[in-house]
């Protein structure tokens, strides 16, 4: 059997204490620039596999991240898990992924099994309003962050860090887009009431049919899932009305994804006839033929932020209040609103997401 190979072997190798060793493989300061190279040579040689669980004994740390998401159907969460997973390497940690599907007691069970395994901290993803989860692990004081939903109850607002991009005016964005392109019947298929995504992204549509002057018609709002089903759903009830929405906001892009598949099977054609907008822009909404106008968020960015916030906070480099890091959205124009067909122009600048997009029917709009 091939034995495994130890700090010790590779400090008689070199010809140096264990302890400069250690010091070399943790990357740590006062080792001459030779000396650790010489060490590293010689890890890599031999194949070096560090006892993580060894490790974990002396420093109480296990150097491993829970990352607790709502659905692995739901394409955002690739995207977001990879700033995450990139992120978490680059500083040492491996990351366990937990898929609730929507459920807090499966919540629940994930976070035992991750504290089981003595995790150094969560990121959660799956966040409702009212969390019971992390309302008690807050009142804990484990640490943790929450990314892209959160809950509004003050003891976490108080304790824990929130990492996500500014709902309200990402909403706010996406129907005053479309109300500018002459729209006064705009439906919107929400997000589950339960999800502060799924709240605020409705809050800021509704902002701007009131900042425009025209009616927020009950029926022109549907509660969704953030799954493609219920965007199919929702356009389809959209479409059967006797006076349908002349657009539609679905406030992500996965129902968008089912809505455009709803209203293709209709035969009405998209934006000739109907305009439709998403939110999160993930990958499949640019590809040729959907092309589907969102509103865009830094995906990457916020997963890489959320672990080096977490990262601080196990460490115990960060503030004792809690921290919100909020992104700014951008309005992404693509096919499917119509803004091109209008012969509209937007005004590319430099320092993105900020773009001046000129609607002759309004005055210039600052997007």
């Amino acid at each position: 059997m091939k034995m495994k190979i130890t700090i010790k072997d590779i400090a008689r190798i070199a010809k140096v204490s264990h302890t400069t060793v250690s010091r070399a493989l943790n990357n740590k300061p006062r080792i001459h620039p030779q000396t650790k190279e010489k060490i590293l040579s010689i890890a890599r040689e031999l194949n070096y596999q560090p006892n993580f669980f060894a490790r974990s004994l002396v420093t109480k740390r296990t150097k491993i991240l829970g990352l607790v998401i709502t659905t692995i159907a739901n394409p955002f969460y690739s995207e977001l898990a990879q700033g995450i997973e990139t992120t978490a390497r680059s500083l040492g940690y491996n990351i366990i992924l937990c898929s609730t599907d929507y459920e807090l007691t499966t919540e629940k069970q994930y976070i035992d099994m991750l504290r089981s395994k003595g995790v150094d901290g969560i990121i959660f993803t799956s966040a409702h309003i009212g969390d019971p989860n992390i309302i008690e692990l807050a009142e804990e004081g484990f640490p943790m962050i929450l990314v892209n939903r959160r809950t509004y109850h003050p003891t976490v607002r108080e304790k824990v860090d929130y990492v996500g991009v500014d709902n309200i005016l990402g909403g706010f964005l996406a129907v005053e887009h479309l109300i500018r392109l002459g729209h006064k019947r705009i439906g919107i298929i929400g997000g589950s009431s339960e999800s502060s995504v799924g709240f605020e992204r409705l809050e800021g549509g509704k902002k701007a049919l009131k900042t425009y002057g025209l009616e927020a018609r009950e029926d022109y709002f549907l509660e969704g899932d953030f799954l493609k089903e219920s965007g199919y759903q929702g356009g389809k009830r959209f479409l059967r009305m006797d006076k349908p929405p002349t657009a539609i906001f679905a406030t992500n892009d996965y129902m968008a994804l089912g809505t455009y598949q709803a209203i293709v099977e209709e035969g009405i054609r998209i934006p000739e006839e109907i305009a439709l907008v998403g939110f999160n822009d993930i990958e499949f909404t640019s590809m040729r033929g959907i092309e589907i106008t969102t509103i865009g968020q830094k995906k990457y960015e916020m997963g890489a932020l959320a672990v080096k916030k977490l990262v601080e906070r196990i460490k115990g480099e960060g503030t004792e209040s809690s921290k919100e890091v909020i992104l700014e959205p951008e309005l992404i124009i693509r096919r499917t609103c119509g803004f091109h067909l209008k012969g509209y122009q937007i005004e590319p600048k430099d320092d993105r997401p900020t773009s001046i997009v000129h609607y002759p029917n309004y005055e210039e709009g600052i997007l």
